[in-house]
């Protein structure tokens, strides 16, 4: 007859290799899952990148505003879907941005908290996008584009947050600066 300490540990011994096995298959799993996503990752934006480029030269648009005389007519550029990101500047509106780029400003700037800023879910929701990979990762791609051109700033953590005031927060506000200073 076996002892009962020497049947526990041929028992414990089983289960540790059964872990070892199983943690073994997990790793391997991880793996793969790391590689996938990283594949899903490059092709959501491959796709986003080529259906604003496609998009740019066909839907450019021009604004015909009549100059002092008739005769004489100016075009004024319309920044529509998929158009170019222009770089913040002191005089720089809201308007310049296309419609998609524009909301994303004025939702970060317009986000009610602790200034943590709002992550690319978060403002895919407000967007009243669906909540898939594809949908977020095409909301991440314009923020960021936004970040580069100077519109937001990005936390460490991948939040982001109001850059500077523009002339809609202003507005907004009722005052020329934000409503920031002047106090007495």
């Amino acid at each position: 007859m076996a002892s009962v300490m020497g049947l526990l540990e041929e028992r414990e011994s089983a289960a540790r290799a059964a872990v070892e096995e199983l943690q073994a298959e997990a790793d391997r799993v991880l793996a793969e899952l790391a590689v996938a996503e990283g594949v899903l990752e490059r092709r959501v934006i491959a796709r986003v990148e080529l259906a604003e480029a496609l998009a740019a030269p066909a839907e450019e648009a021009a604004l015909v505003v009549p100059g002092p005389r008739e005769a004489s007519a100016e075009a004024v550029k319309v920044p529509v879907t998929g158009s170019v990101v222009p770089r913040w500047h002191q005089a720089g509106t809201l308007q310049a941005l296309a419609p998609e780029y524009r909301r994303i400003v004025e939702l970060v700037e317009s986000a009610e908290g602790d200034g943590a800023g709002m992550s690319a879910k978060e403002l895919a929701a407000r967007l009243g996008l669906e909540l898939v990979p594809a949908k977020i990762e095409g909301v991440r791609s314009r923020a960021k584009r936004l970040v580069e051109r100077e519109w937001l700033a990005a936390s460490p953590s991948g939040r982001f947050t109001p850059r500077r005031p523009t002339a809609t927060a202003r507005a907004a506000a009722g005052t020329p600066d934000g409503g920031r200073g002047g106090g007495s």
